[in-house]
């Protein structure tokens, strides 16, 4: 989308400005700028510690989107094996030297910065099937090599994942590889057939891969009110911040739940629930409007991409996005497990923040490689 295309044109609007996609970044400055109001609140009415590093942090992961934005095409195919490995590596590393916190060993301490290597793997997947699915003939998709390859490059890093143990992240890295199979054009029978027997191999993974907690987590998700001070603490208590809420919410920086310390995490997996507890129905709908529009556009720029590592490439990134969102907003509403999944732009955090900046980065590069290509199909 061009801001005015005619003003461009005049010299009212600068054309490296106007030419900017800003039927996506309007709503996406809109988010961040409204998650560091939710995120002032829930710090107790203070800057300190959420929301000024929370915008600290938007800016710098912008920055590095807009550098991502000019890369050309060849160099992006060209590193999409080496990234794979490098953050491989990374989550290796973390298996032997990783920090623990909070029972799980998740993150790298490289002195200027703590780096959690899953949440690299989530886009470095995609871009990984991407390069090999563009690289792959179209006749080819319906064979086991179109299934058994990129399969493997999905399992190792979830496997790595799951040692960590972090199964919100291990199930978005499969998410996504699944997805950009599908979008790929593999037979719908196979995902069908992989559906069916993981409804069969669910119950062993249950109660033989899951650690107690998890599934405390799983059973909570049926029956939070069986132990409301205990597994379902969390669910709970995030319910009754969204349904205190009503239609206009408490009034900003007047949520109680939040501030007294009833619910868990209101500056990170909770988000939601202290944004809706203070701004209600319409602050809701505000939030969900806004991840829709970011969506649409990056659904867009993958139908008209130019060529099938493009169309791949920011299919993928756009169902990376979504799985933050949906998986979230199921969780805080009691219709998932908790597993750890912020809100994208919302949410404190600075590998997630990453992450979907990545995801954004692509979906512009991918928008510039489209409005400066011919029109080719999806087969080169």
């Amino acid at each position: 989308m061009r801001l005015g295309g005619g003003a461009s044109n005049s010299g009212i609007v600068p054309e490296p400005i106007a030419r900017q996609p800003w039927g996506m970044l309007i709503p996406l400055f809109a988010l961040v700028g409204f998650g560091a109001a939710v995120l002032y609140s829930a710090g107790g009415g203070a800057m300190q510690p959420f929301a000024s590093s929370h915008l600290l942090r938007f800016a710098i992961f912008m920055t590095m989107a807009i550098v991502i934005t000019v890369f050309p095409r060849d160099l992006v195919r060209m590193l999409s094996y080496p990234a794979y490995i490098i953050v491989l590596l990374l989550l290796m590393a973390v298996e032997a030297i990783g920090q623990v916190g909070g029972g799980s060993q998740r993150w790298l301490d490289l002195g200027f910065m703590v780096l959690q290597p899953s949440e690299l793997m989530k886009p470095t997947v995609v871009v990984t099937l991407a390069m090999f699915y563009s690289s792959l003939p179209v006749g080819m998709t319906n064979t086991w090599r179109a299934l058994l390859i990129p399969g493997g490059l999905v399992a190792l890093p979830m496997a790595l994942v799951l040692l960590q143990p972090d199964l919100g992240t291990a199930l978005a890295i499969g998410f996504g590889g699944a997805m950009v199979m599908l979008l790929a054009g593999l037979p719908l029978r196979w995902f069908v057939g992989g559906a069916a027997a993981g409804m069969v191999i669910a119950p062993l993974a249950f109660f033989y891969g899951l650690q107690e907690y998890q599934q405390r987590r799983v059973m909570t998700m049926f029956n939070p009110e069986a132990d409301p001070l205990g597994a379902g603490y969390h669910i709970t208590q995030s319910k009754i911040a969204i349904g205190s809420g009503g239609i206009f919410g408490k009034g900003f920086n007047e949520g109680s739940q939040s501030h007294l310390n009833y619910l868990p995490e209101p500056h990170t997996d909770f988000v939601f629930s202290t944004m809706a507890e203070e701004w209600g129905f319409i602050g809701g709908i505000f939030v969900l409007a806004a991840f829709a529009i970011i969506l649409r556009w990056g659904w867009k720029v993958a139908q008209d991409s130019t060529d099938r590592f493009g169309s791949l490439l920011a299919g993928g990134m756009v169902v990376t996005i979504f799985f933050y969102v949906a998986v979230n907003l199921l969780m805080v509403m009691g219709m998932a497990p908790v597993v750890g999944i912020p809100l994208p732009w919302m949410s404190h955090g600075g590998s997630s923040m990453l992450t979907n900046m990545i995801c954004i980065g692509v979906l512009m590069m991918v928008n510039r490689w489209n409005k400066n290509a011919p029109r080719r199909g999806l087969t080169g």
